[in-house]
């Protein structure tokens, strides 16, 4: 766990991150949408284009997770803390429908249909809707993933594994620098659907895990389990309102690790009616995103800069003139440190 750099103790950093992260609740877990705002994803048809064996086996995973029916319980470890959450998954004439509800912790709920998401936080009574392709494990690709046989080296490891009761062929993505992780994805042999992903750090250890505890596959699956647990008549709805932005003319540089791509720059109310502006880069499996907010005279004063670190999640807190930036992502501390220290802001360099 990294210290802070200003004398403020890491505990009360990792307070402020935890209520900052619960600020941003449902739009952190609807990241893997914002990486698919600015470009379309990856499809069969480039592939014929371009073929690329890794990408067609990754493709063959994606679609798995957008095209089948499933339900089933899966697993998130990181470090000692497990959670767990149950997802339903259908696809029927009216495109893709799905429900994730957590089991662990907080009650929260996931809707999506199609692009259309819905965040039920029932200690609240709140909707929160996002009408953004929320694509979540077990999908992997983010964006249009072209640049991912640059980045990674790719190797199928000889022989099977089991997971969930189905059998499954471990593949080995190896990141080919240090600013990304590598992962080990298990794939049902029969469908391709991702059935477990490992993170690995630098040495190959596992830093954490997603994975099915248990699973079915095909017309088993009830249409009836896609109904939510909570009444929410009476609750309030808030929409996400997102505003593309140029950050480069507003005059932020901010410099891209080698292989990372932005995929979405928008501007979007938070906390105390705030508009903060979100840059999304990815390398086609990692994601990084960089928020940048006012600085508050009043409210901002006990704030330092400094990094947290949970399990493959890192984040980074700079303040920038009168800007709080914050870089964070499930990649290496250093990969979003170096981000925010190299961040600047000149506001005439844009006009």
């Amino acid at each position: 766990m990294a210290m802070d750099f200003s004398g403020i103790p890491a505990a009360r950093l990792r307070r402020h991150a935890r209520r900052a992260q619960a600020a941003w609740a449902c739009q952190a877990m609807l990241l893997a949408a914002a990486c698919a705002l600015a470009q379309p994803a990856w499809s069969a048809e480039a592939s014929k284009a371009a073929p690329d064996p890794v990408l067609a086996t990754l493709q063959k995973i994606q679609d798995a997770a957008r095209k089948l029916d499933y339900s089933g319980v899966y697993t998130y470890q990181q470090g000692g803390v497990m959670l767990s959450s149950r997802i339903v998954h259908l696809v029927d004439g009216t495109g893709e429908r799905e429900r994730i509800e957590m089991l662990d912790g907080a009650p929260r709920e996931f809707l999506r249909h199609n692009e259309t998401t819905q965040c039920l936080v029932p200690e609240k009574k709140v909707v929160i809707v996002e009408r953004r392709r929320g694509d979540r494990f077990p999908a992997l690709i983010l964006g249009e993933g072209k640049g991912i046989p640059e980045n990674y080296h790719y190797m199928q490891r000889a022989g099977t594994s089991r997971i969930a009761g189905r059998e499954c062929s471990v593949i080995e993505l190896t990141p080919k620098d240090s600013h990304r992780y590598g992962y080990r994805l298990c794939a049902d042999i029969e469908t391709s659907l991702l059935l477990k992903a490992q993170t690995l750090s630098q040495h190959g250890g596992v830093i954490d895990q997603i994975s099915f505890s248990s699973l079915q596959i095909g017309d088993k699956v009830p249409s009836g389990q896609l109904a939510s647990s909570w009444n929410t008549k009476g609750w309030q709805v808030f929409e996400t309102a997102m505003t593309p932005v140029d950050l480069a003319k507003g005059g932020w540089r901010i410099p891209f690790p080698p292989g990372y791509q932005p995929v979405t720059q928008v501007s979007r109310p938070m906390k105390r009616g705030k508009q903060v502006k979100q840059l999304v880069i990815t390398d086609g499996l990692a994601a990084i995103s960089v928020f940048i907010e006012p600085y508050d005279t009043d409210g901002d004063t006990a704030l330092a800069n400094g990094a947290v670190s949970t399990g493959a999640m890192n984040i980074f807190r700079t303040r920038i003139g009168d800007h709080w930036l914050t870089a964070l992502g499930e990649v290496p501390a250093e990969t979003v440190r170096d981000i925010a220290e190299r961040t600047e802001y000149v506001p005439l360099a844009g006009r």
